[in-house]
């Protein structure tokens, strides 16, 4: 898409804003919620994992679950049943309400289970062994009944202990940071390194049984006086498991300048655990994951391929991870010599890109390493221990999030030593520095000439990765000895795939939820169907087959995707500009998780999943002048200059929210019902305005689109899940849906003038025509279509179809309702949904007609679209794979949403 017309938009809509600054005036009128519904049908919900092999070696499940408005009151409680009707202990807890105070989301948490499972209303069965929470001494004592892990309240050592019966399996787990202090571009220099611990700074017991328990643990990495980048952890527990599972996440808070060699580069980010060894030397076991299910199966001393036999008996059971007969039953050669067999204390596992792993070991520190093997991606999961217990550790997205690492230090001692290393320290340092000079663009017109030529919004001192996240998954289990080669395999599979309980299709449709009709199960019943069906699948696997085959990987990387693809090098546009990494523009998340909702796939919840993860934390900023606001698409996630509200949008991650109930994603959430101070900090039409403008408390320039659209999106959700600012953020949802349909134009009048302390709009009295292409595509179509169904205010309902109705229609028609009409748009076929919507909620059956004639037939993709990919090789290519050149990121993301809900709307009424 070319950025010149967005451009002179945005232009024309700054120009029109300050003309209508002068004539305004408060409106005063409160709006309401949508009256209490009558009690609804509440049939029992079939819950099913989303992947083959049920809950498997992972210690619990939570899945959200919506239901139809009046079904169930707050204090409704749930029971759950297997295939064959045994109870099976679940812990219920609301995670949203309708406006009638009805539950609207519920979230449920399991530790067992492997068939699908029936929720009804009736009485929670309770597990034999309960988590409970112990905080009444100097630390939290959380047990499951299987295992009991004692957390720490201060200092820098957050798990103390983790026992299974009286053995303690692990202790003294600490998260651990190296810092470089100066990064050196050419191959001389010194490297020096220090270490910093992380320090707990608070902990706050979020649940407490009797199927689930979470602990949240904040804090900073500290070294002497300093402390910098920001963490927040939690710690999963669930009822009769043996393991448990944490969430980390970093915030960077440090300081790197670009051209300059000195700064806060993270040369190894890791956690760390201590583990007591006991057994014998040729009774300790190390497994290391390799591809797959592969493993390194070893003891510390080993046995097997000696000079002489000890027995095949003994060799057996060796590898098995068995512990072994007494050496005097052995044969004596071998047991003579025990003394003389190398005892192996280290293991080193780096998986330093996405296509190579490394495994080496030694015996101690101060000798020399040997290969221990390698391949291409490792499942990230090691164990250690013997037959009197060990402790098995898994990194999620090990390869994907790469340069990842494992390490086991001294197995040969008392104690042995694991990291999980989220960045590898053998890796270079995290370099995050700005990648370029800025090229003279100093001046606004300068960098708007700029950004007519790479489609990049370039400010000095803006591409800062300073208050950017990232999230990351681990899993450990407390072992009463040495698993077997099954029991391991489950525990990769967990580590690799986390199972995930998840509520049909039919259930979310029924439910209502995410825009009532906007989405419906796939319909292959006539050829047109089917055949818009196939364009959807073909979409979907062609990002997934370019995220592998252009290797979209990388800790900060994974989970995005590339905007705009280059015809000629054939290669997506990597290095240039606006076209590079995507950050949700136009709302690709949007089209992955209405595609999952519809049908229910596993692999496209995955790749939504993993965007969310990186939407929600690397391209938004969540410290600093900034929080709160999300950066534009570009060459590197947080360089475009252009912070707004549209990519920081809380739409995007409502629904794996409220499927899976994710404790650090409703953060993200509640982060930003605040958001609308941002406008104060940051204008963002501050390079295209004419006219003089000083961000003003009390009348702030603020889009009815892209602007809105996000803040009213945290409002919404803060208001639906009572959070604690919730009444703030109801009176704000109704009083800007009133203040925009109280606008002489309506959504056509382009913006207001927000109070930040009244939270209203400001009432023009002179009509303005000021439509962007923009406005709807950061999801304003699907939260206009839930607060519709939520609110009843006919005016705004009225307001919005309107905007529907006059976007895609001709320019005489425009100017006939609004006396002017609204210049040169695009994205035609994107706004074919709005048609949609608007025909069905009015009943409009040419407006319906209208739908379908911009889907197939104005912009975008249509029919005639090759739909095919072509083959690139060598040396057309760096790697050998398949390229669709008439493929982009903007194109696709309106297409697939447009189809989806054209097609649950109108899908009975196409041409």
């Amino acid at each position: 898409m070319s950025p010149i017309p967005r451009r002179s938009l945005l232009k024309a809509a700054a120009v029109a804003g300050a003309a209508a600054q002068f004539s305004w005036a408060l409106g005063a009128k409160d709006a309401q919620a949508a009256p209490r519904a009558e009690a609804a049908d509440a049939d029992p919900v079939t819950l099913d994992w989303l992947e083959d092999g049920g809950l498997g070696a992972a210690p619990g499940s939570t899945v959200g679950v919506p239901w139809p408005k009046g079904a169930y009151e707050a204090d409704q409680t749930f029971a759950l049943t297997d295939a064959d009707g045994k109870a099976v202990p679940v812990q219920t807890w609301p995670l949203a309400y309708w406006p009638d105070g009805s539950l609207k989301w519920t979230a449920h948490a399991v530790s067992s289970g492997s068939g699908k499972l029936t929720l009804a209303a009736g009485d929670a069965a309770v597990p034999d062994k309960k988590v409970t929470v112990d905080k009444s001494g100097g630390t939290v004592d959380v047990s499951t009944g299987v295992i009991t892990v004692k957390i720490g309240k201060d200092g820098s050592t957050l798990v103390k202990s983790v026992r299974r019966g009286s053995t303690e399996i692990a202790r003294n787990g600490r998260l651990v940071l190296i810092r470089q202090p100066e990064i050196e571009d050419e191959d001389q220099g010194t490297v020096k390194t220090e270490r910093f611990d992380g320090a707990i700074g608070e902990v706050t017991v979020e649940q407490d049984g009797p199927v689930r328990a979470v602990v949240r643990i904040d804090g900073k990495h500290r070294k002497g006086s300093r402390s910098w980048l920001p963490f927040s952890i939690r710690l999963y527990f669930y009822a009769g498991a043996d393991s448990f599972r944490m969430v980390h996440t970093i915030t960077y808070d440090g300081t790197q300048e670009p051209g300059k060699a000195s700064g806060d580069f993270i040369r190894g980010l890791g956690v760390r655990f201590s583990v007591p060894m006991r057994d014998e030397a040729y009774d300790r076991h190390i497994r290391i994951g390799g591809e797959g299910k592969g493993l390194l199966r070893e003891a510390v001393k080993g046995i097997t391929g000696l000079r002489r036999d000890p027995g095949a008996a003994v060799q057996a059971a060796q590898y098995a991870g068995q512990k072994l007969p007494d050496p005097s039953t052995w044969d004596q050669r071998v047991t003579t010599r025990l003394q003389y067999i190398p005892e192996w204390g280290d293991y080193t596992l780096a998986q330093l890109s996405a296509d190579g792993f490394t495994l080496r070991k030694r015996t101690k520190k101060g000798y020399g390493w040997i290969g221990a093997g390698g391949g291409k991606r490792a499942s990230g999961f090691g164990y250690v221990g013997g037959a009197s217990g060990g402790f098995s550790f898994g990194l999620r997205d090990f390869w994907e999030k790469h340069p990842a690492q494992l390490d086991i230090r001294d197995a040969h001692t008392d104690e042995a030593e694991v990291t999980l290393w989220l960045w590898s320290p053998e890796a270079q340092p995290m370099d995050l520095r700005f990648y370029h000079d800025g090229m003279g663009q100093d001046t606004y017109a300068e960098q708007l000439e700029g950004l007519n030529i790479t489609y990049e919004d370039y400010e000095p001192e803006f591409g800062t990765p300073y208050g950017i996240a990232r999230t990351s998954e681990l899993l450990f289990w407390a072992n009463e000895s040495t698993p077997s080669a099954d029991a391991l395999a489950r525990q990769v599979d967990a580590v690799r795939t986390l199972p995930q309980l998840v509520a049909p299709p039919r259930q979310l449709i029924r439910a209502k939820v995410f825009g009532p009709g906007l989405y419906s199960e796939p319909d292959r019943s006539t050829p047109a169907k089917a055949k818009i069906e196939d364009h959807l699948d073909f979409l979907f696997t062609y990002y997934k087959d370019q995220v592998e085959q252009r290797r979209w990987y990388g800790f900060w990387d994974y989970g995005d995707i590339m905007h705009t693809y280059d015809t000629v090098r054939h290669v997506w546009r990597y290095d240039i500009g606006g076209y590079a990494w995507d950050n949700s523009e136009l709302s690709p998340d949007l089209w992955l998780w209405y595609a999952y909702l519809r049908s229910g796939r596993a692999d496209i919840f995955r790749f939504a999943e993993a965007m969310t993860r990186h939407t929600g934390e690397v391209d938004v900023y969540h410290l600093g002048k900034w929080a709160g606001l999300g950066t534009r698409h570009g060459v590197q996630h947080y360089a475009d200059s252009a912070k707004q509200q549209r990519i920081a949008n809380t739409t995007y991650r409502r629904f794996y929210y409220f499927l899976t109930a994710d404790e650090r994603v409703g953060d993200l959430m509640h982060a930003n019902v605040d958001s609308d101070e941002t406008f104060l900090v940051l204008d963002p039409l501050r390079k295209v305005r004419t006219d003089p403008y000083t961000p003003d408390r009390h009348a702030l320039s603020v889009g009815f689109g892209t602007d809105w659209s996000g803040l009213v999106s945290a409002w919404l959700t803060e208001w639906e899940r009572k959070g604690p600012k919730w009444e703030k953020a109801k009176a704000r949802v109704l009083s800007t849906m009133e203040g925009i349909a109280a606008q002489p134009n309506g959504f056509v009048q382009g913006s207001g003038l927000y109070d930040l302390d009244t939270g209203k709009f400001a009432v023009a009295s002179t009509p303005v025509v000021s439509v962007s292409h923009l406005s709807a595509v950061f999801g304003l179509n699907e939260l206009c279509a839930e607060l519709i169904h939520l609110v009843d205010m006919p005016k705004f309902n009225d307001a919005y179809f309107d905007y529907c109705r006059y976007f895609n229609a001709t320019k005489a028609e425009q100017k006939a309702r609004y006396g002017s009409d609204f210049g040169t748009l695009l994205l035609f076929q994107g706004h074919s949904r709005l048609d949609a919507y608007a025909a069905v909620q009015t009943g409009d059956a040419a407006l319906a007609k209208r739908a379908w004639t911009k889907f197939y037939g104005s912009d975008g993709y249509t029919e005639s679209s090759p739909w095919k990919t072509e083959a690139v090789s060598g040396p057309m290519a760096l790697v050998a794979g398949s390229e669709a050149s008439w493929v982009s990121s903007n194109d696709t993301a309106l297409y697939g949403l447009a189809a989806i809900e054209n097609l649950a709307l109108l899908g009975d009424r196409m041409p």
